[in-house]
């Protein structure tokens, strides 16, 4: 190919790198309004009858997700030292998407303070659930993880406004 030619490919191939990028802002986005909000499941159905529960500890704020997971557990799947009686908590934090009736988090397990855990007890890693929203009204929120089918109904605690922040 002369050199003509070749210039003309690498001047149109670039023109349309140019184009078609385009720089994203450097600020979280807004998420959705309705969700906005800390949201905590008060109790569990039939939790008695079941050998594992967790219970969610929610807080959505502009397009982000914190989640506390408090777990009771009749059977012991760790190591002893782990176990705690039956009775410990994990926390997660990341992004959220709502697709039609979907809600989709994906994030990474963290420590208490959010900083994200690399070793330790129970799930290190990523963090990503689905759950199929029910129903929502401006006080509580119907889920139903897509995983394994169990409920999870919220109660709105506290609303919150979304104000982005700088990435």
């Amino acid at each position: 190919m002369p050199l003509i030619q070749r210039l003309m490919c690498y001047l149109l191939f670039f023109t349309a790198m140019a184009v078609s990028c385009t720089r994203l802002p450097n600020v979280q986005g807004e998420g959705e309004a309705f969700i906005q909000g800390v949201w905590n499941q008060d109790s569990v159905a039939n939790s008695g009858k079941l050998l594992n529960y967790t219970q969610h500890k929610f807080k959505f704020t502009c397009d982000s997700f914190y989640v506390d997971l408090t777990t009771h557990s009749k059977v012991n799947y760790y190591a002893d030292s782990c176990f705690n009686n039956g009775l410990w908590k994990e926390y997660a934090k990341g992004v959220y998407e709502v697709r039609n009736d979907s809600l989709i988090l994906e994030g990474t397990y963290t420590h208490a303070s959010y900083k994200q855990k690399l070793t330790g007890c129970y799930n290190i890693g990523r963090y990503i659930k689905s759950f199929h929203i029910r129903a929502f009204k401006p006080d509580s929120l119907f889920l139903e993880n897509t995983s394994d089918q169990r409920e999870c109904n919220l109660v709105l605690k506290q609303k919150v406004v979304c104000e982005p922040k700088e990435l």
